[in-house]
């Protein structure tokens, strides 16, 4: 694919500044955090499985020997293992420069949180928005603070039923992922439009979206699409459409450190149908941008998280 257009060479240093990386042991999050290495940042890679993350965080020295990186046991899908995260995190950085809300999980199967959420709103949703708001104070004192949600295309699919959260009645693998993404992206925007009515300059809210990323989330999504990425022959078919992590984390990336960005915009690639390609402002579905939406999803995840944001 071509790789004219926005590359981490045009990224600026970010020398010093504290950025919390979820889901960073593998895949996008994983190339997130080596982007970010190489650029100069203190990378704090929140994990759920500590000997995978380990193993991870010495792939990064392996290649950026300079890179100032640490790892924080976080179990998104346990408010418990949040907060203790969250605590950690709050004790050794006085300041939190940018959070970018990467972990993601297809459960493939109806499965319920230590909390007892639906997996997928559970972990990728409602553990993003605890994480995020028990972080916001050392956000608020950032110089130009930035929370970065990673979504995904499924997003256009989803709706939330304010009566069935645990989906009990109408459970479905694309059903799950897409209320789980689609959420997300309510979250980063209501996010947005809170921290604009409450007078905060910092941080500003923003979103991105991998595409066609070869990642574990787009092998586990179903049969066709492990086809697709699992067999040998069609290898030079994935190279048309598909990128690979490196690529796939320019979006989240850029969201994070371009200094032209501005709250509330989402990142995703510059190909047909946003499968692959260099990174642009992308739109994301107008559902996602509608204020009272927000608000009731945000109330609710207040009341389920216990998590109120200090603004």
């Amino acid at each position: 694919m071509s790789r004219s257009g926005w590359g981490p060479s045009q990224a600026p240093r970010i020398d010093g500044r504290v950025v919390v990386v979820t889901g960073a042991n593998s895949g996008i999050g994983l190339e997130t955090v080596r982007h970010l290495a190489g650029l100069g940042a203190r990378v704090v890679m929140a994990c759920r499985n500590l000997d995978s993350a380990e193993a991870a965080r010495a792939d990064v020295l392996g290649t950026v020997p300079d890179a100032d990186v640490q790892v924080v046991q976080t179990d998104l899908s346990d408010l418990g293992s949040v907060r203790k995260a969250a605590n950690q995190i709050a004790l050794e950085h006085s300041v939190v420069d940018v959070v970018i809300n990467n972990a993601g999980v297809m459960a493939g199967r109806r499965d319920l949180t230590a909390d007892g959420f639906e997996m997928d709103f559970g972990t990728n949703f409602l553990g993003h928005f605890a994480l995020t708001g028990l972080l916001l104070e050392r956000l608020l004192v950032a110089d130009a603070g930035r929370v970065v949600t990673v979504g995904s295309n499924a997003h256009r699919g989803g709706v939330v039923d304010f009566d069935d959260l645990t989906l009990a009645r109408s459970f479905s693998t694309s059903r799950a992922y897409q209320r789980a993404k689609f959420a997300q992206l309510v979250f980063a925007m209501h996010l947005q439009r809170r921290l604009t009515a409450t007078g905060h300059r910092t941080p500003i809210s923003v979103a991105a979206h991998p595409g066609a990323t070869h990642s574990g989330v787009m092998r586990d999504s179903g049969r066709v699409l492990r086809w697709l990425f699992t067999t040998p022959s069609l290898h030079r078919v994935r190279r048309t459409f598909i990128m690979e992590a490196p690529d796939g984390a320019l979006p989240s990336v850029r969201a994070a450190t371009d200094p032209e960005v501005t709250g509330g915009q989402y990142f995703g690639p510059s190909g047909p149908m946003e499968f692959s390609g260099p990174p642009v402002p992308v739109r994301p579905s107008p559902r996602v941008r509608d204020p009272a939406l927000g608000k009731r999803l945000w109330e609710v995840a207040e009341a389920l998280t216990g998590v109120r944001y200090p603004f």
